[in-house]
């Protein structure tokens, strides 16, 4: 059975790109525009893996993480930060948190769809 990843991000054109790479790759794909509405996502949908954008309005990528990983039902999820922030200081705060991984936008389709399969394998 396909693994399904949510993608959390308020720019439509990069949550298309992420589920046209990640469909590529045989992945089920759930969208959400903010943290908020991806929590809500997450209540609904049983997901293998998260891909977030840390900058959108309502709740941000960090605090929605913050919320996953402060779960029991959720924090065993792995968490992809897809964002223009390239910070070290702010990508050390989403390793605390337990992202795994932070890729930088633009992201390589390619190379986004072979970091997923590392980490939940499809």
């Amino acid at each position: 059975m396909a693994k399904t990843i949510l993608v959390v991000d308020d720019a439509q054109t990069i949550r298309h790109l992420t589920r046209f790479a990640l469909s590529k790759g045989g992945f089920n794909v759930v969208e959400a525009e903010d943290g908020v509405q991806g929590l809500k996502m997450l209540e609904k949908s049983s997901v293998d893996l998260i891909i977030t954008d840390l900058n959108m309005p309502n709740m941000n990528g960090l605090d929605m993480c913050r919320s996953i990983k402060g779960n029991e039902r959720f924090k065993h999820i792995p968490i992809f930060m897809l964002t223009t922030e390239s910070s070290q200081e702010v990508a050390l705060q989403g390793k605390e948190i337990g992202i795994v991984a932070w890729i930088v936008k633009p992201f390589v389709p390619e190379k986004l769809l072979a970091a997923v399969q590392r980490v939940v394998g499809g």
